[in-house]
């Protein structure tokens, strides 16, 4: 019984495989000398969050040569309360930025988005 039940299950993914269309299954790709870009050097400031009560602090120190615009981004628990997404801030090499926000009741999650500069 249990045969019968796997091999039909086995039937039912196969038959929705085979529906697919081509460009929606995943492919083994061999890479060509064109699709290997440069290496990228490393980029990212390394960033600590602090959550106390309704205000978040975060500070984001960048080792690397190449700046860094890093935002804080604040999500509140109430639906009334409005979450934030703050202004983007350079971190230069080797530098320190100190980013802010806040909530008026609960904070429910924090993070930091970093991008290259233009």
């Amino acid at each position: 019984m249990r045969f019968a039940r796997r091999l039909a299950a086995a039937a039912v993914v196969a038959a929705f495989g085979l529906a697919l269309p081509y460009e929606a299954m995943s492919h083994a790709r061999v890479p060509t000398r064109g699709d290997q870009a440069a290496p990228q050097r490393p980029f990212g400031a390394e960033c600590r969050i602090r959550q106390t009560g309704s205000r978040v602090t975060a500070y984001c120190h960048n080792p690397y040569p190449d700046p860094d615009r890093v935002a804080l981004h604040v999500e509140c628990v109430r639906w009334w309360d409005l979450d934030s997404d703050g202004a983007p801030v350079t971190a230069g090499p080797a530098q320190t930025v100190r980013l802010t926000g806040r909530c008026w009741k609960e904070t429910g999650a924090a993070w930091i988005s970093h991008r290259r500069p233009d």
